[in-house]
């Protein structure tokens, strides 16, 4: 399973959502259900398990609806939309927007921060690694490869996003594996290098994008 499926809410995390650190009491068994869950359906996501990914979903968001607490439900729609932007699946995140009215503060932030709503946003609330995004644009310096990837998605929403931001993320996606990802980012590029007229460029995507998708 991923490790990265809560680390890309810094923060945000709820520690209801965490197993318990050591020396405190152990989790009730739904904390624990609804993490690995998560986790496990990020990482499909990310690899392009569909079915996997969206059964691991609803077992997550059902473990943590057994509390009857919107924002712990939101938290879980929240790391499912997170996954979306990193891949360049803009939704606007309607499993969370459904929950909007009772989520945190910081919550809402980070959604506008997901769908590139920056305008008046305070990056004060957002996780750490994502403050100064929220400022500058500048993504290769996250340190986590899925928070990178999903900070990279935010700012191409807001409009923001630089070349090396672009490149960077298909790196980034390269070097974990995770074939959805992938696969959107070099489209990015792909669109960038025909805009610019390299044809060199262009066509080393495209034979990138034809092997990453089985077509090679």
């Amino acid at each position: 399973m991923t490790r990265y499926a809560f680390s890309v809410l810094g923060a945000l995390a709820l520690s209801a959502l965490l197993a318990a650190c050591a020396g405190k009491p152990q989790a009730p068994e739904w904390q624990l259900d609804a993490k690995g869950a998560l986790d496990g359906a990020v990482d499909d996501y990310l690899k392009g398990h569909a079915s996997a990914a969206d059964a691991g979903f609803r077992t997550a968001r059902s473990a943590s609806t057994g509390t009857g607490r919107p924002d712990y439900v939101a938290q879980v729609e929240l790391v499912r939309c997170a996954a979306r932007v990193a891949s360049l699946d803009f939704d606007d995140c309607p499993g969370y927007q459904a929950l909007a009215q009772d989520a945190t503060p910081a919550q809402r932030a980070y959604a506008d921060y997901l769908y590139g709503r920056w305008q008046g946003l305070d990056s004060a609330l957002l996780p750490e690694q994502h403050r100064a995004v929220a400022t500058s644009g500048q993504v290769n310096g996250v340190a986590d490869p899925l928070a990178r990837l999903v900070a990279a998605g935010a700012a191409l929403k807001a409009g923001r996003l630089t070349p090396e931001g672009i490149d960077g993320a298909v790196e980034t996606a390269s070097g974990q594996g995770w074939r959805r990802p992938l696969l959107a980012w070099l489209g990015v590029a792909a669109q960038r290098a025909e805009a610019s007229g390299d044809a060199q460029a262009l066509a080393l995507l495209r034979r990138r994008i034809a092997l990453a998708s089985g077509e090679r």
